[in-house]
C-alpha cells in the first residue's frame, strides 16, 4: 500500500507542476502578445512610412533612369533623321533634272560625298565678319570643305588650326557661292549682305529671266567648293536693280543663330592642276 500511494503522489505531483507549466506559459504568451501589439502600434505607421519612402525612392529613380534613355533616343533619332535630310538635299531637283536630260538619262552626277558631325564651338553673328569656330576632333577639316546643316548650306572652312577650324558664313559679306533657281534654272551669284539681318542676294540675273518671291535657290555647283543641289535660301524680293539685272534678296534656308551642330561634306574637289589655271575657281 506504501508503494502504491508514494506512485499516486508522485503522478499527482507531476501532474500539478503540469499544470503550473502550462499557466506561466500563458501567461508568458499573453505577455508577449500584449507587448507585440503595443510595439505594432507604434512601429506600424513608421514602417510604413519607410517603406513608402523607399518605394517612391525607387519608382523615381526608374522615372530618370527612364527619362535618361529617353533623352538619348530622343537625340540620336534627331541625329538620324538630320543625318536623312542631309542625303536627300540633292533630290529636291530629282525631277526636273531627268526632264531636263531628257535621252542623256545614262549621265551619272558626281555624287555629294559623305558628312560627319561636329560641334560649333564659337560664333560671331555680330559684326560684318559672319563666321563659325568649329570643333573636328582628331580628323581635322579642310580649307573650302563645304559646311551644312539638316537644313541647307552654312559656308565654307577658311582656317584650319589642327583639331578647330573656322567657317565662312554665307552671309558674310565677302561670300560668294555660285547659285542657281531651282524653278528656271538660271545661273547666278548668291552673296552675303554682313548685316545685322543676316539677308543675301543673287546677283547678275538678268532682267529678261523669270524669277518670283518663293523661288527656291541651290547651289550651282560651278564655283569649284560646293557641289550643286544644296539648298542655299528663297527668293523674298525682286526689284529692277539696273538697267542689266534684277535686285534680288533670298532668305538664307538656314536659322544660321541656333547651330550648336553642323556638318562638314567631304568631297572630291576640283583638280589641282585645273585650279591652278583658274585660281578664281574657288572663290
Amino acid at each position: 500500500m506504501d508503494e502504491r500511494r508514494t506512485g499516486y503522489l508522485l503522478t499527482l505531483l507531476l501532474l500539478g507542476q503540469l499544470v503550473l507549466v502550462a499557466v506561466e506559459g500563458a501567461r508568458s504568451t499573453r505577455s508577449r502578445t500584449y507587448a507585440e501589439v503595443i510595439g505594432m502600434r507604434l512601429l506600424g505607421p513608421l514602417a510604413r512610412a519607410v517603406t513608402a519612402a523607399t518605394g517612391a525612392a525607387s519608382e523615381l529613380g526608374h522615372k530618370v533612369r527612364l527619362q535618361g534613355r529617353l533623352l538619348e533616343e530622343n537625340r540620336r533619332l534627331r541625329r538620324q533623321v538630320e543625318e536623312q535630310r542631309l542625303r536627300l538635299l540633292r533630290l529636291g531637283d530629282v525631277e526636273q533634272e531627268l526632264s531636263r536630260l531628257g535621252d542623256a538619262v545614262r549621265y551619272s552626277a558626281p555624287l555629294v560625298g559623305e558628312i560627319r558631325a561636329v560641334d560649333v564651338v564659337y560664333a560671331d553673328h555680330a559684326s560684318w565678319l559672319r563666321s563659325l569656330m568649329l570643333y573636328t576632333g582628331a580628323r581635322p577639316a579642310a580649307v573650302n570643305q563645304p559646311v551644312l546643316s539638316a537644313a541647307g548650306l552654312v559656308g565654307r572652312v577658311v582656317v584650319v588650326a589642327g583639331s578647330y577650324a573656322k567657317v565662312q558664313l554665307v552671309t558674310d559679306r565677302a561670300a560668294a557661292v555660285g547659285g542657281m533657281i531651282l524653278r528656271t534654272r538660271r545661273q547666278g551669284v548668291v552673296r552675303g549682305s554682313g548685316q545685322e539681318g543676316g539677308g543675301l542676294s543673287l546677283d547678275y540675273i538678268p532682267l529678261s529671266a523669270d524669277v518670283r518671291p518663293g523661288d527656291i535657290v541651290l547651289t550651282a555647283g560651278i564655283d569649284g567648293v560646293y557641289p550643286r543641289g544644296i539648298p542655299v535660301g528663297t527668293v523674298v524680293s525682286v526689284e529692277a536693280g539696273g538697267q542689266l539685272f534684277h535686285k534680288i534678296g533670298v532668305a538664307p534656308a538656314v536659322d544660321l543663330g541656333a547651330l550648336d551642330q553642323v556638318y562638314l561634306l567631304e568631297h572630291a574637289q576640283p583638280p589641282s592642276e585645273l585650279q591652278k589655271v583658274a585660281p578664281d575657281a574657288r572663290r
